[in-house]
């Protein structure tokens, strides 16, 4: 049976997949500076003999094969960059780069799509069709690698049919997934902005224009924009995360600095959201007697599931891991630079569970003390190698 065969090899790999993890989490590398993480993945592509090429710098794509007569073609993403992160877990696989580590987990999709790539390739005389396996570059930083890689070709040359790709969860016990068709991550934009005043002496507020005040009132008004004006329809996130007034107790600064994020699952919202968000900041500074300089950076779109893909990966899934262990997930409005290729092909994005509240596997991504069950890595290059067979019609 394939999904016996399958699990078995899963099995066999697990200590190399949790070894070539733990190196690659000791070792992160910041987006487009993967070199090493690059040179590791072509080391244990060349040593499964499956041939590979260089993309958007520090990325890399390689093919595999089945043997039997087909002409379908599909595609598996893992990406491959940390975090600008001081790592606080103790662990013999610490980060060993100061100020970087592998907070997202991207160490774990790497090192699970090179398991999948080796029981795939130990069974290729087995499937027909090509499997084609991107290892991608810089999800966390703009423009994103998934849009290089876009650019330079890799959904044109030896086009897939569909794009597949799983994220790591510490919300979702380890060996469980969660799936969702349709939209399921928000798009993601980047805000800046400078209200600018005039400074002076904290006890002669009458002679100044207060940045500090203008910045108050423009950061509440601007959360009318998510009560009043988005259609409660659409999920939509205003979020500003860094504040700068440099000032003193009794000094009033000339200027404040701001950033922050702005998400969406619709493409027409996101647009006149923005216009909004500049008219709202920079008519109330005005009208304080102070300007506002606001740059918004377009960013990720939002990813979608397309259905059919998703429904099939779902009951692929299911007969791989019980049906009581695939859940459906609601939309979360984090983003993902694999909804670049979910707006260019078929796309399915779905969460491998890492979640050991008894080991003590809770913290949230992003975070330094963020780590994983290694349980998953059992799960994860065995069920991608499954449905990868599934889709292919084996």
């Amino acid at each position: 049976m394939l999904k016996e065969k399958v699990q078995q090899l899963a099995g066999e790999l697990h200590s190399s997949v949790i070894n070539n993890r733990r190196h690659l989490h000791a070792h992160p590398e910041l987006s487009f500076e993967e070199f090493k993480t690059s040179a590791f993945v072509k080391e244990k592509l060349d040593q499964l003999g499956i041939p590979w090429q260089p993309m958007a710098n520090t990325g890399v794509v390689a093919m595999i094969e089945g043997a039997k007569s087909s002409d379908q073609l599909i595609a598996l993403r893992a990406d491959m960059d940390a975090l600008p992160i001081t790592e606080k877990n103790i662990v013999d696989y610490a980060s060993t780069n100061s100020g970087v580590m592998h907070a997202c987990g991207h160490d774990a999709h790497t090192s699970s799509l090179l398991g999948t790539a080796s029981i795939l390739q130990s069974m290729k005389s087995e499937f027909g069709g090509k499997i084609k396996l991107i290892f991608q570059p810089g999800e966390e930083k703009l423009p994103g690698g998934a849009s290089l890689m876009i650019k330079e070709g890799v959904l044109v040359e030896n086009k897939p049919s569909v794009v597949i790709a799983q994220h790591v969860s510490p919300n979702i016990p380890a060996g469980k997934i969660g799936i969702r068709k349709g939209k399921f991550m928000a798009s993601m934009d980047e805000i800046f902005m400078t209200v600018k005043g005039r400074g002076g002496h904290g006890a002669q507020p009458h002679m100044n224009i207060d940045p500090v005040m203008i910045t108050s009132q423009v950061l509440v008004a601007l959360q009318q924009l998510v009560s009043r004006m988005a259609n409660p329809s659409v999920p939509t996130v205003l979020s500003f995360g860094r504040v700068i007034a440099d000032g003193a107790i009794n000094v009033i600064p000339e200027s404040v600095y701001i950033e922050g994020t702005f998400r969406a699952l619709d493409e027409e919202w996101r647009a006149e959201a923005h216009k909004r968000i500049k008219r709202i900041a920079q008519g109330i500074a005005e009208s304080f007697g102070g300007s506002c300089d606001i740059t918004i950076n377009r960013g990720y779109p939002f990813l979608i599931n397309e259905v059919k893909l998703t429904e099939k990966v779902q009951s692929y899934a299911e007969e791989y891991l019980g049906k009581e262990n695939v859940i459906p997930q609601d939309i979360w409005m984090a983003s993902e630079d694999f909804s670049m290729f979910s707006q260019a092909a078929d796309c399915c994005y779905y969460l491998i569970g890492t979640r050991n509240e008894k080991l003590g596997y809770t913290s949230s991504l992003h975070t330094p003390t963020f780590n994983i069950d290694e349980n998953a890595l059992h799960v994860g290059p065995g069920l991608m190698a499954y449905i990868s067979l599934k889709q292919l019609g084996n």
